[in-house]
């Protein structure tokens, strides 16, 4: 019995755990969307393509499971690229299907033909074309099979022709998924051991790879008795019920995760290929611990490089190593750790009058949404607030553009992951530039029924970008926003909505949105003078912002240097 073509790769999807496809239906994706309508798999119908890939990339990373986007030819599948980076940077399995025109037409300047294999072939794990009908479902499975087995996006290019043409003899081609134990050898873990022995100023630097290894981590600190500084997106996996946490590093993060690095003699790095060198220590030794081997000393220079999966691999070294009863570094980790964290305090608290302060907003969310929320943030001062602010528990997760760097992502991201946990609240920490990129698709949560909620960070400006140029000594040009009232705007599209312009209203305003049934949006005037504080301030730093106050003197503007010295210095 023959099978079209698209039936054939919408059911290899299906097998391979696909429940989602987020896309925009076209004419040459006609036959697929007509296959997925009589399948399991739901479509989600987004307003523009970009929004489909961050949103199934979100809803792939957290929920762990396989999904799917889809586009028309040309314009349509070029529309994916941003998010199809994002989800591929994040290490997100998913599949896209981009239809393309009929076969006859390649190659002939045809309308609206791409060479998508040119244009995705950089940043997927997986490219091809579908070159004839018999090759559909092996091509798909092969897809499937690299998004799983090397997480990240898989593209398969369907002309129009192939994809509505029938397959009499159909192979059965399926994927497989395998689960390896992959750690490093006896040798190398002795190796380990002995360079741990060694130290006495023990440091571990914690990254994404500590997923799934909590257990692990906390009784390597113990019986180390050393302190557990994480990179960024380690924030879920490592901070939960930790007291050997010193939280992050890097200019997002904080003095005591500095210090534990700064001031080690070794440093055990599981997981983490964070990728500014200036955060590592020049005169410890380096131990790194990482399932991809291409990830070893590219950062930073180490001492002993070694593959494996954190978790197996700290459960075959623990029983080498004594429990040492030194604690003298731990202690004065914990030390700077109490010092920060008063410091972190004092920055949430509230501001007066028009002054309301992002850090205040951010522990508001914090304080008032459920145990197992899950939060996205902007690219820029959303990033830093949901990175510093947001307690996480073990069942909340937090999610953000950290390795591509985008604007645009949250409130995308939130539509994939409200998808995937119905249950669960959702949040979306999104800058007004941000927000307004791709502010079309709020429609896509009233369309889908899917209550978001989505807080505006409205403070007139690119924020993150003005700050670096005063940072960089240079007057801010080009980053105002004149915005609208985004809580009316968002009633206009059927969110509840509200706009918060007074400090003392907003801790009612945070309970009474996030207590909304539906979506819903919260506009908050935030202080556009506020800086995000590096754990470590340079002489430059205090230098370039010095010279960008002159400059702003000089040129007239001195009502912004006086809101930047008093809601930053003054009013906290």
């Amino acid at each position: 019995m023959s099978k079209r073509v698209a039936e054939i790769v919408v059911d290899t999807l299906q097998q391979a755990g696909v429940r989602r496809c987020y896309g925009i239906v076209g004419d040459t994706l006609n036959h697929v969307t007509d296959a997925l309508h009589r399948s399991e798999i739901e479509w989600v119908h987004v307003r523009h393509e970009e929004v489909a890939a961050f949103a199934a990339g979100a809803d792939s990373l957290i929920s762990g499971q396989l999904t799917a986007c889809a586009g028309s030819c040309g314009p349509g599948g070029l529309h994916f690229i941003n998010g199809i980076f994002e989800s591929n940077r994040n290490r997100a399995p998913m599949v896209l299907i981009a239809s393309q025109v009929v076969t006859s037409e390649l190659g002939m300047e045809f309308p609206q033909e791409v060479d998508f294999k040119a244009v995705y072939g950089s940043c997927t794990v997986f490219c091809e074309q579908v070159h004839s009908p018999a090759q559909a479902r092996r091509v798909v499975a092969l897809a499937c099979q690299a998004a799983i087995s090397r997480r990240g996006v898989a593209v398969v290019i369907l002309p129009a022709d192939i994809s509505e043409a029938d397959v009499k003899h159909d192979v059965p081609f399926s994927v497989h998924y395998t689960q390896p134990v992959l750690r490093p050898s006896d040798s190398e873990l002795q190796q380990i051991a002995e360079l741990l022995g060694q130290g006495k100023r023990i440091g571990i630097y914690a990254g994404a790879g500590c997923q799934g290894a909590h257990a692990q981590l906390l009784e390597l600190a113990r019986r180390l008795q050393a302190p557990v500084a994480h990179t960024s997106r380690a924030k879920d996996f490592v901070e939960p019920d930790n007291p050997y946490n010193m939280g992050m590093t890097g200019v997002f993060g904080i003095e005591s995760g500095f210090h534990t690095l700064m001031e080690c003699d070794t440093l055990l790095l599981l997981g983490a290929d964070f990728a500014w060198g200036q955060f590592y220590p020049d005169k410890a030794t380096i131990i790194q611990v990482d399932r991809d081997g291409s990830h070893l000393g590219r950062r930073h220079p180490v001492n002993l490089g070694v593959v494996g999966d954190i978790a197996p691999t700290l459960d075959a070294l623990l029983p080498l190593l004594p429990p040492r009863e030194d604690s003298s570094f731990l202690d004065e980790c914990i030390g700077h750790r109490d010092k920060a964290l008063k410091k972190r305090e004092q920055e949430e608290q509230p501001g007066e009058g028009e002054l309301i302060h992002p850090q205040h907003l951010t522990a508001l969310l914090s304080k008032y949404a459920t145990d197992d929320a899950l939060f996205t943030a902007d690219g820029g001062s959303p990033m830093v607030w949901v990175l510093r602010h947001i307690r996480v528990n073990g069942r909340r997760r937090t999610l953000t553009s950290l390795l591509h760097g985008t604007m645009a992502n949250a409130m995308p991201q939130a539509l994939g992951l409200q998808k995937a946990f119905p249950g669960r609240q959702v949040i979306s920490l999104s800058g007004d530039g941000g927000l307004a990129m791709l502010l079309g698709d709020l429609l896509t949560a009233v369309q889908e029924n899917l209550p978001i909620k989505v807080v505006v960070f409205n403070n007139g400006s690119l924020n993150f970008v003005e700050l670096e140029q005063k940072v960089e000594g240079l007057l801010d040009n080009y980053t105002d926003l004149k915005n609208p009232d985004f809580g009316r705007l968002a009633e206009v599209t059927g969110f509840h909505g509200r706009t918060v312009t007074r400090s003392e209203d907003l801790e009612e305003a945070v309970q009474d949105f996030l207590a909304q049934r539906g979506p819903a949006l919260l506009d908050v005037h935030t202080s556009r003078a506020e800086l995000v504080m590096p754990p470590q301030i340079e002489a430059k730093q205090v230098a370039g912002t010095a010279l960008y106050a002159a400059k702003a003197v000089l040129s007239g503007r001195i009502d912004d240097v006086k809101h930047l010295l008093v809601d930053n210095f003054l009013k906290k």
